[in-house]
């Protein structure tokens, strides 16, 4: 962990570099006790032996401690996995945006961009870096808002006055790095002396972070989606526990016997007078012994609550019932699926709101390092891919109704869960499949040269609208016919 060097105590707004690192890294280390608490939930590192009796914890601890039954993972994954992010899209220009699908490709987006999706939804935070590679080229970096920390503008929630980010390596050594809109500032590796770093201009004029925040309020801070969930999850921790408990001790019937005499060992304990088991018959030589059993335990009870305690965590978190197998493990179809899980759709649009806006900021700031005019494209949109899931029918069957609407073929594809990579090659393959069929065409029969519509002259119309004289081929025959005889 980095601890500030002795001394530094940033009072009121920052005036050097030193002073802002101080109030930064303060702002960061007070927020990490929870992110790392939310974190285990996700996990699953969070399980401790909640028995209803502490003196149960000695002796199951070796059996239950690794123990899990964790829904925090599955209430984050199941919006996660519906957020994938396709391409960017210019108002101004055709279809999406080419270099700013290579600025997300050259970063290995597609695949760290869910890292920033899932970190922020469950720590309330994450921050993504954008800064000119060695080549010069922009280059897309995701932190963990362990490492990082933002301060806005006073009254705004959009523009960043400072961010700075603490790393250390496995190495131990220290990487610590202060951005604002006129400079950069950076230590030493290694060096733990923050005053002893070096100042340099800042090309892009701007904070080149942008922070990712899952759905915070005007007054408030950015929140985990596990926050009001944890609670749900520890009492269903505590429940499973004690019926596991249950399951060890009184699960199993007891036996008993009476009239029987009980013989003790030369310190004056008793005897256990049978061992029990599967292969084993109880019986006794005293004719007024009698054998009997208590009843077993019940664990309906504690299946009873802990799928009710499941189905408040699937109202408060909008995640399907038929996730937690809360019906009986029999999951709908068809309709009633799609109405099933239209809440956990909602949620999912609203986190794209939010996490949309900051990826076209991203996209923005790698113009920014290329020095492009689409660094002020305010206009661009972040095209997501469908969060919701339908079958193959009802999906091609309602695009087919939209192409009846004239939309574009190419909106279509994108509709239908093309990648831009696809489209671009759609486009290639209708190109050649026009070539061919031009080429085919060549090969047939061809129209006269000189009439290449085959339309008669004027002097050919006329002579064809000339008919012969028609006799009356009736009354010839007869007078034929009647010369014969």
């Amino acid at each position: 962990m980095i601890i500030p060097p002795n001394g530094y105590n940033a009072v009121g707004p920052p005036e050097s570099p030193a002073d802002w690192l101080a109030y930064l890294h303060g702002k960061l280390t007070n927020g990490l006790p929870s992110m790392w608490r939310f974190a285990e939930y996700y996990e699953g590192e969070q399980q401790r032996l909640a028995f209803s009796q502490a003196r149960f914890k000695a002796e199951f601890r070796e059996v239950f401690e690794s123990w899990r039954d964790n829904f925090c993972g599955l209430i984050i994954d199941s919006a996660t996995e519906r957020m994938t992010v396709d391409a960017f899209r210019l108002p101004d220009s055709p279809g999406t945006d080419k270099e700013a699908r290579d600025f997300w490709q050259r970063s290995h987006m597609d695949m760290l961009s869910n890292a920033v999706h899932l970190d922020a939804m469950v720590q309330g935070r994450a921050y993504v870096l954008v800064w000119a590679g060695p080549d010069g080229e922009p280059s897309i970096q995701p932190v963990s808002a362990e490492e990082m920390v933002v301060q806005y503008k006073p009254g705004s929630r959009t523009e960043l006055e400072a961010a700075a980010r603490f790393f250390q390596d496995d190495w131990g050594r220290q990487w610590v790095t202060l951005w604002t809109e006129a400079y950069v500032y950076e230590t030493k590796l290694g060096e733990t002396d923050w005053e002893k770093g070096t100042l340099r201009r800042n090309p892009l004029g701007t904070v080149p972070v942008v922070p990712f925040h899952n759905r915070s309020r005007l007054s408030g801070t950015p929140y985990s989606d596990l926050a009001n969930v944890i609670p749900i999850q520890d009492a269903i921790n505590k429940t499973t526990s004690d019926a596991l408990t249950a399951s060890e001790y009184a699960a199993f019937p007891q036996r008993y016997v009476t009239g029987l005499e009980i013989v003790e060992d030369e310190n004056g304990h008793p005897i256990e007078p049978f061992k029990i088991a599967v292969d084993k018959l109880l019986q006794a030589e005293d004719p007024a012994a009698r054998f009997g059993q208590f009843e077993a335990a019940s664990l309906s009870n504690y299946c009873d609550l802990v799928g009710l305690l499941l189905q408040h965590m699937s109202s408060i978190s909008r995640t399907p019932s038929h996730y937690f197998l809360v019906n009986g493990g029999t999951a709908p179809s068809g309709e009633a699926i799609i109405s099933a899980e239209a809440g956990l759709v909602a949620k999912v649009r609203e986190r794209m709101l939010y996490f949309g806006e900051a990826w076209e900021a991203v996209i923005r700031l790698c113009f920014a390092v290329k020095r492009d005019k689409r660094a002020k494209a305010y206009a661009m949109e972040t095209v997501w891919r469908d969060p919701e899931y339908r079958t193959e029918a009802q999906h091609i069957d309602a695009l087919l109704k939209l192409k009846q609407l004239n939309v574009p073929e190419e909106q279509l594809w994108s509709d239908a869960g093309y990648t831009p990579s696809q489209i671009s090659s759609f486009r290639e393959m209708r190109k050649a499949d026009a070539k061919a069929a031009a080429e085919v065409q060549a090969l047939g029969p061809q129209p006269e040269q000189g009439n290449p519509s085959n339309t008669p002259n004027e002097a050919e119309a006329a002579r064809m609208a000339v008919k012969s004289p028609q006799g009356n081929s009736g009354n010839a025959n007869r007078k034929l016919y009647e010369m014969a005889a």
